[in-house]
């Protein structure tokens, strides 16, 4: 969820002091010299999700790092952002002026990690598949505006629009646009299981222990022709129930580098008190953190309730006590370092009023206490979530407006039961599919959202969203995603709580480390080296 000229300059800040490194490090329990990688995402297979990890049903930051290394797409985002470049693609570019027809020709001798031929056709099958498939926990609002896929002969793929999109080509570098094999991927059902395969940088490998993934060997793929330099042959990519055993693997030197998701205490406290041998990177982050709302549930189905909590909530006191220096407040869903940003919630409701809350519930005919559950996920978003919505619940329930309960869930439950309807309110957060205020405003408000959510807004659906893809200079759009912005605040269908920073921690001599986790918090394993 990343890309374009809007992305901040991958300027690195190392906020501890680093030992110059000469020779291997000894970090790491890889075998054969693997550098080795933490995170605390989880993959798991079940009755609800068989099929975490197939291009056309994951659809979260995670899942997308596995597939990144692993599954070749025509585009890519450089290093550093900016436009997207072809990757599997020789070239790509709009045909026409109404950015309705995109025309790819293939890099020359391309193959799939098992020596066959990657053609034009296989673009194709693969497209088709995401749209076809249509799951509703997946990615497939980024595709369907394709009207249809032609190929000329094995190179040529033309892209046919439904309307003008001036950001496709950035769709075109997210894994549901992916290559995969039509004997390894069904057409019309989701591959079970755990494994990856493709044409990308990688081949991988997944260890799993009873449905779950505790760690995937990526091995470099000796048959990859595309655009991104591979720097190492091997990594691991180690699973963690949370960041505290992650963090113990670091000091223990059994982990070169921890990723997602680190704590803000862990943050805050190498801030304060730097580790011998390990570097803490900052970098920057467009990750944003949201309630979101089932605008039918009875509880919040009256916008005046949801409106009340926008008035009530204090993002300063969530900021700086829960999350101290790696969040900052946001007032819209689109954060503040994107082309388009206004403070629509600020604008709107100012500083946290329980005063003006009681008025907003009042002149709606609402009665007080208005009662219902808060849903969180346990393990999908870091250690502090549940603290933060301990806090957005005494926020709330101190005005005596509102009788909240919070209710924790693992994300393997949560993620169908939040799809399903289950929840009137929930929080969730936002990895942005490429760096461009559209992909903050229509997987939210367009017909097919990633909400699931009943919610419509017909004016920005029929007229702002297709405006806004019409404009090649992004920055021309920037009214149109104002009035986008200022619908969401009236309406509130979510609330943006907080914008996120992110940090990464490594050990002495592994390098391209300011690299191997974009603005996006895309992992980009490709990076990472030795000193």
């Amino acid at each position: 969820m990343n890309r374009k000229t809007l992305v901040l300059p991958a300027v690195v800040g190392l906020l501890a002091p680093v030992l110059a490194a000469c020779g291997a490090s000894d970090g790491g329990s890889g075998g054969n010299g693997a550098i080795v990688v933490g995170t605390t995402d989880q993959f798991v297979a079940s009755e609800e999700a068989p099929a975490p990890l197939d291009p056309a049903i994951g659809y979260e930051a995670g899942v997308w790092n596995v597939l990144r290394q692993t599954v070749q797409t025509l585009m890519h985002v450089p290093r550093g952002g900016g436009l997207p470049v072809p990757e599997a693609a020789e070239s790509c570019a709009f045909t026409d002026t109404a950015n309705e027809s995109y025309r790819c020709k293939l890099r020359a001798g391309l193959e799939f990690a098992d020596g066959r031929a990657v053609t034009a056709e296989d673009v194709k099958y693969s497209i088709d598949r995401v749209v076809r498939i249509k799951s509703t926990n997946g990615p497939v609002s980024l595709l369907n505006n394709i009207d249809t896929v032609e190929t000329k002969g094995d190179r040529e793929v033309i892209f046919h629009l439904r309307t003008s999109d001036a950001t496709f080509p950035y769709k075109l570098s997210t894994p549901p646009a992916g290559i995969v094999q039509k004997d390894k991927y069904p057409a019309t059902s989701a591959r079970s299981g755990f494994q990856v395969d493709g044409s990308g940088p990688y081949t991988m490998k997944p260890e799993v222990k009873n449905d779950q993934v505790v760690k995937v060997v990526f091995t470099k793929n000796p048959r990859y022709k595309g655009d991104l330099k591979v720097l190492n042959d091997k990594v691991e990519l180690d699973l963690f129930p949370d960041a505290t055993a992650m963090g113990k693997a670091l000091d223990e030197k059994k982990i070169d580098m921890m990723t997602r998701t680190m704590s803000p205490g862990q943050a805050q406290q190498m801030l304060e008190k730097p580790k011998e041998d390990v570097k803490l990177t900052e970098m920057p982050g467009l990750a944003i953190s949201y309630l979101g709302f089932d605008t039918e549930d009875p509880a919040v189905k009256n916008k005046a309730v949801r409106q009340a909590m926008a008035q009530i909530i204090d993002r300063g006191q969530i900021a700086s006590e829960v999350y101290g220096t790696t969040a900052e407040p946001l007032y819209s869903l689109i954060p503040s370092s994107i082309t388009g940003h206004t403070n629509s919630f600020f604008n709107k409701y100012g500083e946290p009023s329980a005063t003006e809350a009681a008025a907003i519930l009042k002149d709606a005919g609402i009665h007080t206490p208005v009662k219902f559950t808060l849903h969180y996920t346990t393990d999908h978003y870091g250690e502090a979530t549940a603290a933060e919505f301990r806090t957005l619940k005494k926020q709330f329930n101190d005005t005596g407006l509102f009788d909240i309960t919070i209710e924790g869930t693992p994300w393997a439950k949560y993620r169908p039961a939040e799809v399903r309807g289950d929840y009137a309110a929930y929080g969730m957060g936002w990895f942005p599919d490429f760096p461009d205020p559209d992909n903050y405003t229509a997987p939210f408000l367009d017909k097919d959202n990633f909400l699931n959510s009943p919610y419509r807004s017909t004016v920005a659906q029929k007229t702002l969203i297709p405006q806004s893809r019409r404009e090649d200079d992004r920055s021309a759009a920037a009214k149109t995603f104002q009035q986008l912005q200022d619908i969401v605040a009236e309406d509130v269908p979510v609330l943006p709580v907080w914008q996120g920073k992110q940090y990464v921690a490594s050990r002495e001599g592994l390098t391209g480390v300011e690299w191997a986790v974009n603005s996006s918090a895309d992992l980009q394993l490709w990076e990472l080296g030795r000193s």
